[in-house]
């Protein structure tokens, strides 16, 4: 027997606070990116540095990025409808991948390409190219330290939220638009001060290859960040389990209910930032006849949805459980305690 109903989450309003959080966070990324790129793309033809028109191309990617990402954070709201019944929120994870591969494709290969470029060329700019360069870096410089700031203090906030410190929130935090946000202001930072040591360096010893060289460690970088965050979308996308912590909290709950002998399987997949499917088989305890086990699916499954506001698709299976199933339940459960073991070791407290 089973009951499938989903419950409704309450924590849309939280979510939605969030989401206009990032949403600023986006907008302020993808203005400091436009200025930045025009400035560096100028300042790259005007000094004919590889290793600037590099970080033009980065902050063109970057400001096209943010907004595929700005477009997540509205697809991925849209009601549920017959040929998507769990809702659109892995739009938001699709996006997140086709950012992933905008970094790739436009920054890092063009990035390489300018690094080829210089090597092949070995020109050498004049000294007012030079000054015009770095000044154009540093200002890129503090604009994109402005915007790193912002993510960074939105990452506090979600990791006070959840309990949790600024480390274990980076690894672990749910929002893929904002962690694509701070990847691209964090190397965009890197990436400045590749380029300002590519150039003085050049400037210095008047050989190019320095600024070739920031070229490639500069596509090298992107193509590293892209990488990353492609892995995480694709595990997403693909249908991603919620972490260990709050899977053993969501075992513990239902095997701690006086009418369920025994939790034979728990399955649980991100559907979106606010959304959880979970899906459980259960072993009811002896005696109990239809109509109370429909009360205690209701209740159980009422007080799953209010502890745990995202898991608003939840699914009950009563089974009859075997001697098989119990010996893999406590198999199941060994393995996620040292899977929760694992995450508090790798946390920060």
């Amino acid at each position: 027997m089973s009951d499938a109903a989903p419950q409704p989450s309450d924590g849309s309003g939280e979510e939605t606070g969030q989401d206009a959080k990032t949403a600023v966070t986006v907008l302020v990324a993808l203005a400091a990116n436009l200025v930045i790129a025009l400035a560096k793309a100028v300042g790259g033809v005007f000094a004919g540095s590889p290793a600037l028109l590099s970080e033009a191309a980065h902050s063109v990617a970057d400001s096209l990025n943010e907004v595929f990402l700005l477009a997540s954070l509205k697809r991925s709201k849209k009601a549920p409808d017959d040929q998507h019944p769990f809702g659109y929120g892995k739009e938001r994870y699709f996006w997140s991948l086709l950012a992933a591969v905008g970094i790739f494709v436009m920054g890092g290969c063009f990035s390489v390409f300018q690094g080829f470029e210089a090597l092949h060329s070995g020109s050498a700019e004049d000294h007012s190219g030079y000054l015009v360069g770095l000044a154009v870096l540093g200002m890129a410089l503090l604009a994109e330290s402005s915007s790193l700031v912002r993510a960074l203090v939105q990452v506090r906030d979600h990791a006070r939220e959840a309990g949790r410190g600024m480390l274990a929130e980076l690894r672990r935090g749910d929002d893929p638009t904002l962690r694509t946000v701070l990847a691209e202001d964090s190397t965009a930072c890197l990436g400045v001060l590749f380029a300002i040591a590519g150039m003085w360096l050049h400037m210095v010893t008047g050989s190019p290859v320095y600024e070739a060289a920031a070229s490639f460690l500069i596509g090298a970088l992107l193509g590293y960040v892209a990488y990353r965050l492609a892995m995480e979308s694709r595990g997403r996308l693909i249908g991603e389990a919620i972490d260990p912590v709050q899977r053993r909290e969501l075992r513990l709950f239902l095997d701690e209910q006086p009418e369920i002998d025994t939790t034979t399987s728990l399955l649980t997949m991100r559907l979106g930032n606010d959304s959880t499917l979970v899906a459980a088989r259960i072993d009811l305890v002896a005696g109990l006849d239809s109509e109370e086990v429909e009360q205690v699916l209701v209740r159980v499954k009422a007080a799953m949805a209010r502890s745990w506001p995202h898991a608003d698709q939840i699914f009950l299976d009563v089974t009859d459980a075997s001697a098989r199933d119990r010996a893999r339940a406590h198999r199941d459960r060994q393995a996620l305690a040292k899977a929760v073991a694992a995450e508090n070791e790798g946390g920060d407290g």
